[in-house]
């Protein structure tokens, strides 16, 4: 064919488009054109070839106490249940890590069993909530399944292969991440199996055999026949190459957790323990000694309670959580990461309304919540309905501050019908609001100080006492966690120092802000890099001359920009230009 006959071949999509036009005319909508160019892009491995497991730029190195140290930050109580799961999860990545330093295998490395761990805890003790922390922390992929749904549907095995597909979207379809992740089960005690029941009662032990493989190690296909993307993804992959391909996912690095509240299992391990105790003695009187009980837990215990030995097996790392108390579930309110009472706070913030807590109330809401013996996730309820009727009602008022008090918590709608009638009673809520900032702030402030003066330091923010404060009130004032109020304030420190060198290559001398400058430009509104920027510009407009002659003239040392200098750059440099010049 000559080179003028092929430059007139249409491209493609013309193509395509052509004949599709011609097939819908003749056809109508019954027949269309499939592209390879819909479906989404696949690597070219030979058939079954799997993909590697490399973690090229893996980086694991935290060390269990920094990773407790971690968790204290958000998480009440539960001491050795974070202990346990520091140390193992610590352990289980660095050990990747450092086997992957040396070029070694995984399945090479002599007697490793993987550190698969049970939690055992009543229901809103944190067990979720600690591992999704742990993740995050690591960004490592995550993905939660709850065990109930594969008891319901009986022993199908892609069910349970479905966690390993899940972790794959969580990691954005990269699946050398997803081999790194973290599979989280709930409500694993819902499939323990009681000897002489027939049904579904049967079927859960097909799921914990269902589980023995990916607990361990095994390959996973990607592709499933109840999935269409991939089973049209896989088809146009043989149209096109005429190759069979598999998309694997190895699970023998993936970190498996497991969690219940295995009620009932506190009286298997007391019995184990008190064979021959009798009578009133041998009875379990109280919390305490449930808890304490659990905490003996052995393999055999969990055996009696309906699971298979293989399964616990694979499970060889056990922590018990224990119950909240009403002292642990206000603990919680009052602790300055507590993402309930942030989230409250933005929701009446989009109607302009400031809303605080008093401690009392706070006080108030946990022991409501302990009367419903779900944990923490009691918490949610009581605070929305209390909350609810002034989120109804006060965004069509022009009341813009709330103050939520004991006296609120006990009757929310007498509480309303009194702020609505009474400017008094606005009044009061006025004034509380602005003691609860302080002794919130107050809060922050010790915190910051405690927990993030390291941090801030090594980010070059010194943590003094008046910057510790700005923090304070800016995390306050923004509704804002503290770890997000520390990025800022170390964005807006690094964006002054870019503007030390801007000024030093425009005008040639070498400038440095002071402790107190710089906190000066952190009081300033608003508190943003387009903020410092109407500053500096202002400074520099101001002192470009008179660096320049300084600069010229020979003088090289360094000039501390003061906060003075920021308040009236023109006085500033005038006077330093005259005291220069006098030398």
């Amino acid at each position: 064919m000559s080179d003028k006959n092929q430059t007139n071949l249409p491209d493609q999509k013309a193509l395509e488009k052509e004949i599709g036009d011609y097939l819908s005319h003749k056809y109508g909508d019954r027949i269309k054109i499939v592209s390879a160019g819909m479906f989404p892009q696949i690597d070219g491995e030979a058939e079954g070839q799997q993909v590697k497991n490399g973690a090229a730029g893996f980086n694991f190195d935290l060390k269990p106490e920094e990773l407790v140290a971690y968790l204290d930050e958000y998480v009440i109580k539960q001491d050795w249940a974070k202990a346990v799961l520091a140390t193992k999860i610590c352990t289980h990545f660095n050990r990747i890590r450092f086997l992957e330093e040396k070029n070694r295998s995984l399945s090479q490395a002599s007697g490793r069993v993987k550190n698969n761990i049970l939690l055992i805890g009543p229901t809103g003790a944190g067990k979720t909530f600690m591992v999704k922390l742990i993740a995050d922390l690591l960004g490592v992929p995550f993905v939660k399944g709850d065990a109930t749904k594969f008891s319901e549907t009986g022993y199908v095995g892609g069910d349970v292969e479905d966690l390993v597909r899940d972790l794959v979207r969580a990691a954005d379809d990269d699946i050398r991440r997803a081999q790194y992740g973290i599979i989280y089960v709930d409500e694993i005690d819902k499939i323990a199996h009681h000897p002489g029941r027939s049904g579904l009662d049967v079927s859960r032990s097909g799921v914990q055999r269902a589980l023995l493989k990916p607990m361990e190690e095994t390959e996973v296909d990607l592709k499933v026949p109840h999935d269409m993307v991939s089973q049209l993804e896989a088809m146009e992959h043989f149209r096109v190459t005429g190759k069979r391909k598999k998309k694997l996912v190895n699970t023998k690095n993936i970190l498996f957790i497991m969690s219940g509240a295995f009620d009932g299992l506190e009286e298997i391990v007391h019995r184990r323990r008190h064979k021959k105790t009798m009578g009133f003695a041998g009875q379990l009187t109280s919390v305490k000694a449930n808890c304490e009980s659990l905490a003996q837990t052995r393999a055999e215990d969990l055996v009696e309670f309906g699971f298979e030995n293989e399964f616990i097996g694979r499970l060889p790392i056990t922590a018990v959580l224990e119950p909240l108390t009403v002292g642990d579930l206000s603990a919680i309110l009052k602790n300055v990461n507590s993402s309930l009472l942030l989230a409250k706070r933005q929701d009446f913030m989009v109607y302009g309304i400031k809303l605080a807590f008093e401690d009392e109330a706070l006080s108030a809401i946990a022991s409501l919540a302990a009367r419903q013996k779900t944990g923490a996730r009691a918490l949610v309820s009581v605070v929305e309905n209390t909350l609810l009727p002034f989120e109804k009602k006060l965004p069509s008022t022009n009341i813009k501050f709330l103050t939520v008090t004991a006296r609120m918590v006990a009757d929310p709608e007498k509480e309303l019908q009194h702020l609505l009638k009474s400017s008094k009673r606005r009044e009061f809520h006025r004034r509380h609001f602005e003691q609860a900032r302080k002794k919130q702030t107050a809060r922050l402030a010790k915190f910051f100080r405690a927990k993030k003066s390291a941090w801030l330091r090594d980010n070059e923010v010194r943590p003094t006492k008046a910057r510790i404060l700005l923090l304070a009130s800016y995390a306050f004032a923004e509704n804002i966690s503290p770890n997000e109020a520390c990025e800022d304030f170390a964005s807006l420190v690094g964006h002054l120092s870019s503007w030390q060198e801007k000024i030093f290559k425009q005008c040639g001398s070498r400038v440095r802000f002071t402790t107190e400058a710089v906190d000066y430009c952190l009081d300033q509104e608003p508190k943003s890099p387009e903020g410092l920027d109407i500053i500096c510009a202002k400074l520099l407009k101001a002192m470009e001359y008179g660096l320049s002659l300084l600069e010229h003239e020979g003088h090289e040392h360094e000039i501390a920009i003061t906060s003075a200098a920021l308040r009236d750059p023109e006085k500033f440099i005038n006077e330093l230009v005259e005291k220069q010049m006098k030398l």
